[in-house]
């Protein structure tokens, strides 16, 4: 069997992290004017500037735990080999 780098438990956080961070994205999405030169203030929505960046600055740090997180059972597996 091949020891990954990566737990069960870390690469479900990796995709909930990935989800937050598209879900933020697409929050700050739209906005824009119709043709191009007109202004439009929905650009300035609490959406946009507010919930929009929470949301993925959330998925980033997840990704920074998911990341960081140690897996029980390769940390078992390493003590058990290192032990031998």
């Amino acid at each position: 069997m091949k020891d990954f780098a990566f737990g069960k438990s870390n690469f479900i956080w990796v995709g909930v992290s990935v989800f937050l961070i598209i879900v933020g994205f697409a929050l700050m999405s739209g906005g824009g004017s119709k043709d191009g030169i007109s202004f439009n203030p929905e650009i300035f929505s609490t959406q946009r500037i507010v919930i929009a960046p929470i949301v993925t600055m959330v998925g980033f740090i997840l990704m920074v735990f998911a990341i960081l997180k140690g897996d029980k059972k390769t940390a078992e597996h390493k003590d058990e080999t290192l032990g031998e």
